[in-house]
């Protein structure tokens, strides 16, 4: 092996900062971006990877394992004795029930498959269930064994190619639901097995409205595994526009919302990026897109609606690291007209992170309450959530560490 070969971050001799080098390196990341993200100088990180200025105290850890997208802390500290994940959260009991449903592809069968409406019904019942339940991850994964295996089932046996069509269709529908239930769960390869097959699916399906749902998810898969996959999330999200936009004018509500919902994604990939005017651009355009949605109308997996334009504006801010914008999108966004009780936990995160950049660390405390109030199992799965929580259980005041240890105990990040 080449002696330039960069090092492991995960051996021992390594100290903080070679291992900070690494992992920036890994992540296709200039030292100048790492140093816009966390609000210091490109010397400074320099000095940091150099050895040159001590170990940062732990709120500055959290930052650098945010912005790289470390998924144990120990690979960045290297302290193997206390390991935490911040990105990926506790295997869910049912895990293994649905990751087998998805490995298993049984070839002979002696019962007929359910029909498409019939399982197009039970999806409907289960999105509603997603988007009603606190702990929506024990909801979805007692449902989605049977609803995997039925629908791959449904593909097997359907005789005639429209038929196929609408089975692939459900099909990809059902591994979007998967999805939803296996991100941040300590599995990223069936993560990515599910992405593909979905969109293959959906492909199959020839339905734009399938297409674009797993485009979409797709397109959050590649972002969220880091800065130097951000081009293939908008190869993903830009091609499924094009594909979709001639059929817009005529085209139903959904596939207009999930068009609308691509178009903030780009944005949002963009403010990862920290290209303010981009970002904007396409949240403006998605804003656009929703008004011309029923007012009443809420997508029922995305939650594209005119409701969600204020929380979309406030991730957008955050993402380009404007506390103030943040905290002023905050207060316009109306938490109470998302009806997806998942969906308004994610929210109020994203408002903590707004708060906690604003220097107002007690009201984003207050504000993970919320999102626990209306999702445990959200805030539970966050990376951004769980970050915030350990960095103030480190505060100077009492009050501060006494609040962030009882939220940190009830989502699992400390024991009582």
């Amino acid at each position: 092996m080449s002696s330039d070969a960069p090092p492991d971050p995960l051996a021992h001799p390594l100290v903080f900062g070679q291992r900070m080098q690494v992992l920036r390196t890994r992540r296709g990341m200039s030292r100048t971006v790492l140093a816009g993200l966390l609000d210091k100088s490109p010397s400074w990180v320099k000095q940091i990877e150099n050895g040159v200025l001590h170990t940062p105290g732990l709120p500055m850890i959290l930052r650098i394992a945010e912005v790289l997208r470390v998924r144990d802390l120990a690979e960045l500290t290297g302290d193997q004795a206390m390991p935490i994940d911040l990105f990926i959260g506790p295997g869910h009991a049912k895990l293994p029930a649905v990751r087998a449903a998805i490995d298993a592809f049984p070839l002979a069968t002696d019962r007929e498959a359910p029909s498409a409406v019939h399982l197009s019904a039970r999806l409907e019942s289960a999105w509603a269930a997603r988007h009603s339940s606190p702990n929506h991850r024990e909801v979805i994964g007692g449902l989605l064994p049977d609803l995997i295996r039925d629908a791959q089932l449904a593909v097997r046996q359907a005789d005639r190619a429209p038929e196929r069509r609408v089975a692939q269709a459900v099909l990809a529908e059902v591994y979007s639901l998967s999805q939803f239930f296996i991100a941040y769960q300590p599995d990223s390869a069936l993560l990515w097995r599910v992405a593909e097959r979905g969109m293959v699916a959906a492909q199959e399906s020839e339905d734009p409205h399938a297409i674009g749902m797993a485009a979409w998810l797709t397109a959050q898969a590649h972002r969220d595994s880091g800065h130097a996959h951000f081009d293939a999330a908008d190869a993903v999200t830009l091609e499924t526009l094009r594909y979709l936009t001639p059929l817009l004018p005529d085209g139903p509500d959904d596939v207009c919302a999930i068009a609308g919902a691509l178009q903030f994604e780009a944005g949002y990939t963009a403010a990862r990026r920290g290209d303010t005017g981009t970002a904007w651009g396409f949240w403006d355009t998605a804003r656009k897109m929703a008004k011309k949605l029923p007012a009443d109308y809420y997508h029922p997996m995305t939650s594209f609606s005119r409701a969600i334009m204020g929380a979309h504006a406030v991730t957008v801010a955050v993402e380009l690291h404007a506390g103030g914008e943040s905290v002023r999108q905050a207060a316009k966004a109306d938490a109470r007209t998302i009806r997806s009780r998942p969906r308004r936990a994610r929210h109020r995160i994203e408002e903590a992170r707004g708060y906690q950049l604003d220097g107002q660390s007690e009201t984003a405390l207050a504000t993970l309450d919320k999102a626990y109030e209306a999702a445990p199992e959200t805030i539970r799965y966050n990376g951004y959530a769980r970050r915030i929580i350990l960095e103030e259980t480190e505060s100077k005041s009492p009050t501060h560490r006494r609040r962030a240890a009882e939220l940190a105990v009830k989502i699992g990040v400390l024991t009582a």
